[in-house]
């Protein structure tokens, strides 16, 4: 009778989570796409309530809610669909959709779809060979094999974003690293920018110019024809057909100026709002975050680096700023979906985040574990089964020192040429 109770529990959970991945998906990742396939939707708010229930079972553990032969039972139900759906029915359908967009192998997609999904399961499983990430013992069919290799995509994925969100989120917030922009700085690229499309607009009149007076002459429509005429129309030169070739070239290198010019226009105008935000109370409270961001930042690196150095495995958790960087980057806004996404495009793009979103839950679980108590691990470490913990740590701690010091040099770079680069004439 308790295990139906708490089977009624979990499902009535999973499909509360499942409707919050099924609104937000509707309401913000395709709110401006009215082609949607409902394929996409659902393994998408599937993924979503699967990856949730990963948490929630952490939370279980902890308060000891559920029976704990229930809570086993569903920890290992929750894994087998959440790979089932990372390892075979995502990969299938991002293949499928992208065969789809192909005109030429549209009527095949089907069987394309297969080949693209086995060369995915080939790389996949050759990912395990270079990395101890596994017992010997486990056979092929074995859940452990498909949970160590998830784990190393995922914990490089939540490494790379906690890398570079503990440098970029500092930098993002104080107002230390804000360039001092004038409304002059501003008046004054506006006026090159005006000044690069007044010169476009009359190189591209003399163009049109050029062109009539060709016409009038007749020297646009007595071109020779034939075998002969292709020899001499290459060996001859209709006059001011080299001018326009000359002004042709000054208009596409004015108009890659004014797209620059407008990139640095707007880049300006936001490193103004930046301005005037930070002198609001939350632009204060930001930066005062900004300052602490800087100290955790510096922090994690040198932790990480003696972990690396000394061979040992961090004891706090290391997830916990990678769950703060997912959530500010991937969970609100997803700005760069509508960047990069359009109607084709779109379900491929879903799918990939829901790929990365249930490797990224998955490995958070691997990781988590090592920073819980050990009355609170048994059933997790069982349901896991025996991997290599303590690796996953240390590829983390190195990814992490990697994607820290690579995103440092990087913002380092990108703000001190910002200014030379506004300053030039």
């Amino acid at each position: 009778m308790s295990f139906l109770i708490d089977s009624s529990i979990m499902i009535t959970s999973q499909i509360l989570f499942f409707g919050f991945g099924w609104l937000f998906f509707m309401r913000q990742l395709f709110k401006d796409y009215e082609v949607r396939q409902y394929v996409v939707q659902v393994i998408f708010s599937v993924t979503f309530a699967f990856s949730c229930t990963m948490f929630e079972l952490i939370i279980f553990e902890i308060l000891k809610v559920l029976n704990s032969s229930s809570r086993y039972f569903h920890w290992k139900m929750n894994l087998c669909v959440i790979l089932l759906i990372l390892v075979f029915m995502v990969p299938f359908y991002i293949g499928y959709f992208i065969v789809s967009n192909i005109r030429l192998l549209h009527k095949q997609r089907l069987l394309f779809s297969c080949l693209l999904w086995l060369t995915f399961m080939y790389f996949f499983w050759k990912l395990g060979d270079p990395f101890p990430i596994l017992s010997p013992k486990h056979g092929i069919l074995s859940i452990e094999q498909l949970i160590s290799r998830v784990g190393v995509i995922g914990v490089t994925l939540m490494a790379l974003l906690s890398g570079f969100g503990a440098v970029n989120c500092p930098y993002t917030y104080m107002s230390y690293f804000l360039r001092n922009v004038t409304d002059a700085d501003i008046l004054a690229l506006e006026r090159r920018l005006l000044q690069t499309m007044d010169m476009i607009i009359s190189k591209k009149k003399r163009m049109a110019m050029t062109r009539r007076t060709m016409f009038q002459k007749g020297e646009v429509h007595n071109k020779p024809s034939g075998f002969w005429g292709m020899i001499k129309s290459v060996t001859t030169s209709i006059p001011g057909s080299e001018n326009l070739t000359l002004i042709q070239q000054e208009v596409d290198a004015l108009e890659e100026l004014s797209r620059q010019l407008f990139l640095e226009t707007a880049d300006l105008y936001a490193t103004k709002e930046r301005i005037d935000y930070s002198k609001t109370f939350k632009g204060k409270y930001f930066n005062f975050l900004g300052y602490f961001f800087s100290i955790y930042c510096l922090w994690k690196i040198f932790m990480a680096t003696i972990n690396i150095v000394f061979d040992r495995v961090g004891k706090t958790d290391p997830v916990t700023r990678g769950i703060e960087i997912t959530v500010n980057y991937l969970g609100i806004q997803f700005d760069f979906f509508y960047a990069i996404s359009s109607s084709k495009s779109s379900n491929v793009i879903v799918l990939l985040l829901a790929q990365i979103m249930g490797m990224y839950f998955v490995s958070s679980v691997l990781l988590i574990r090592m920073s819980m108590p050990l009355e609170y691990r048994t059933i997790i470490t069982e349901v896991l089964g025996e991997l290599q913990f303590n690796f996953y740590h240390r590829w983390f701690d190195v990814i992490f020192l990697v994607s820290a010091l690579s995103s440092i040099l990087f913002l380092y770079l990108a703000h001190k040429q910002a200014p030379e680069k506004h300053m030039a004439p």
